[in-house]
């Protein structure tokens, strides 16, 4: 089926991404990379004009075909991406990539465009904006094939541009008019220089580079997800989720963002448009869990001595954690707005930075704990010197669990007592103790335990209210919270335990339709922030979880299959789903992914023990 576009502003869930695990760009339908910020996840953006059409940059090819039918999709297994364009006179397709050169940390982006039928006329057009497009930049042009952008603002970046078409300098821009017969390409490639950049080849040595390149990176990705070990069912989304959350971890760091993008609204016209290229220590864990699961350990331990460096550099004398850092673990993401930029489809502000970088989260212990018992059981044992790092962690949490704190959604009206930073204080104890007496690891016996029975009692009479038959969003509160869809997914409390079903059913009642979950209600939830906002995939497939752990099974796989037609033509998930179903926040979002992979998981688990019955 075809898709015809026309819109100032294309659907968010009509993007595919490439990346080379240390940068993604968003590749549209209609052939327009319009979000890039280059060379690394956190720089400044040089292609923005999904934030703003006429001021962000893009870079173009377009085909001088008329009523064309556009179609995307991933080399199967791979984060190569085909966009086509499909009419009477001619199809053309583009391939696009980034190679994976992990080790030179060289940032190259890839666009081979290809006639696949007729005689095409194409325009290519490279309009880079600097510094989230508040600098502006000079252009020299070498020889007809190469072309020279240089910011002259504070981010300091250079590309330059290489193709085996002449390029043509106009203004701020490089340009190209070309025409291309049937099996005939034309290659473009956008390079970071830096110190080590090395000289690429061009005109007859550039396409062969380039097949060299495609190759090389159709072969990384294809070993890479070769090492899964997930067997069952749903395995295209399994392996599309997988790739998305290695496209979003930083090969250099070792660290993955919460999702590709920034200022993506939450509300299209509202202003709860965040900054997530950055390192949450929650969504990170998570992260490293579906990995572990999907048999890739080797993520999880490079995770791990981030995690170390953190220990080493970051935590101050209290040994608190920052519930993030950037990619490189600076700790300091002052945020800004962008005034310059009308936002997508008009939602501003448009921010940089996340000023929910120093607030208070005590749930970051739990996730984070998890994950190192899991790698600890199906990766490679922790060493006695990261056991002693975090003991003071965990001494922390002893000594802090009953402090109200900010919470999972990063409230901004203030602290409370929320049920589930309470919930994963339980988590955070009961996984070290449990890593403790498996590895024999020494630790305050007495202190610990009793820490955890004080939460457990704390949560299970004081956050259930009577009169809802529920645990309530946070202490004395008369809301629900879909974050208590996690209780019996991280085995606090038995999915059959009466007070657990009582709170799903009032969690249906409340929060739920269908398949999609809000977070919380924002019109009996004060969280600090104007405006409204979709379901969160996340929390659905937090639900189908919940339901089948608690046997309901034929219910949640239904629901399940349901939530798979959500996501976009690619398998890619932003944050949320809006009134019409159409993705809305930051894209691709590593938690709707990661929760995915758990869902299939559980389903596919229950699935297979029922055949045997």
């Amino acid at each position: 089926m075809k898709e015809h576009i026309s819109s100032d502003y294309l659907p968010i869930e009509n993007y595919g991404v490439v990346g080379n695990l240390h940068t993604v760009a968003m590749v549209g339908m209609h052939g327009s990379i319009d979000f890039l910020c280059f060379p690394r996840f956190d720089s400044p953006s040089i292609f923005a004009s999904i934030l703003d059409k006429e001021k962000g940059g893009s870079f173009q090819i377009t085909p001088d075909l008329e009523e064309v039918g556009y179609k995307q999709m991933y080399l199967p297994d791979t984060n190569i991406l085909l966009s086509r364009f499909l009419a009477y006179d001619g199809m053309v397709e583009i391939t696009d990539f980034m190679p994976v050169r992990e080790i030179e940390k060289e940032c190259v982006l890839i666009r081979k465009v290809t006639v696949i039928r007729g005689e095409v006329k194409l325009k290519m057009n490279c309009s880079p904006r600097f510094d989230y497009a508040r600098a502006d930049h000079e252009v020299s042009q070498k020889d007809k094939n190469e072309v020279v952008f240089t910011s002259q603002g504070d981010d300091g970046t250079i590309c330059k541009l290489l193709s085996d078409v002449p390029l043509e300098v106009d203004g701020s821009d490089a340009k190209a008019e070309f025409t291309l017969k049937e099996k005939e390409s034309a290659n473009f490639l956008l390079v970071a220089l830096s110190e080590n950049s090395r000289e690429l080849p061009f005109e007859n040595e550039l396409s062969r580079f380039v097949d060299k390149s495609f190759k090389e990176t159709f072969t990384y990705w294809k070993k890479w997800i070769g090492k899964s070990l997930y067997k069952g069912r749903w395995m295209d989304m399994m392996h599309r989720s997988a790739l998305t959350l290695k496209l979003l971890t930083s090969y250099e760091f070792g660290s993955p963002v919460a999702a590709a993008t920034f200022g993506l609204p939450e509300e299209v016209g509202g202003n709860r448009n965040w900054d997530y290229r950055y390192t949450w220590i929650r969504d990170a864990a998570f992260t490293m869990y579906a990995f572990i699961r999907m048999g890739f350990t080797e993520e999880a331990g490079n995770f791990g001595k981030w995690i170390l460096q953190q220990f080493e550099k970051n935590i101050d004398e209290k040994h608190q954690l920052q519930l993030m850092y950037s990619i490189s673990g600076e700790s300091e993401l002052t945020e800004e707005e962008l005034s310059h930029l009308e936002g997508y489809r008009q939602s501003r502000p448009v921010r940089i930075g996340n000023g929910a970088y120093d607030q208070k989260q005590l749930d970051i212990y739990g996730e984070l704990m998890d994950s190192i018992y899991l790698y600890d059981k199906y990766g490679e044992p922790i060493t006695y010197d990261f056991w002693s790092k975090l003991v003071h962690l965990i001494d922390y949490v002893c000594e802090h669990w009953q402090d109200a704190d900010h919470g999972i959604w990063e409230i901004r009206s203030g602290e409370v007592e929320f049920l589930y930073s309470r919930v994963m204080c339980w988590v955070a104890v009961d996984r070290a103790i449990r890593l403790a007496e498996k590895r024999s690891f020494p630790y305050d016996w007495d202190y610990w335990r009793t820490t955890r029975s004080k939460i457990f009692e704390d949560v299970y009479h004081n956050f259930w209210d009577e009169e809802l038959q529920s645990f309530v969003q946070y202490k004395g509160a008369k809301t629900l919270d879909a974050s208590s869809l996690l209780m019996p997914l991280v085995r606090f409390i038995s999915p059959y335990d009466p007070r657990w079903v009582k709170t799903l059913k009032a969690i249906e009642k409340e929060l739920v339709t269908d398949t999609l979950v809000y977070r919380y209600n924002n019109e009996k939830s004060d969280d600090g922030i104007e405006g409204d906002e979709g379901t969160f995939s996340m929390c659905s497939f937090w639900y189908v979880e919940c339901l089948c752990r608690g046997g309901q099974v034929e219910k949640a796989r239904l629901y399940f299959e349901k939530m798979l037609g959500y996501a976009n033509h690619l398998g890619l998930y932003a944050e949320e789903i809006g009134l019409q179903g159409e993705q809305l926040g930051n894209f691709p979002q590593a938690f709707t992914h990661l929760g995915l992979i758990s869902a299939a998981f559980a389903l596919n688990r229950e699935l297979e023990r029922s055949k045997k019955t």
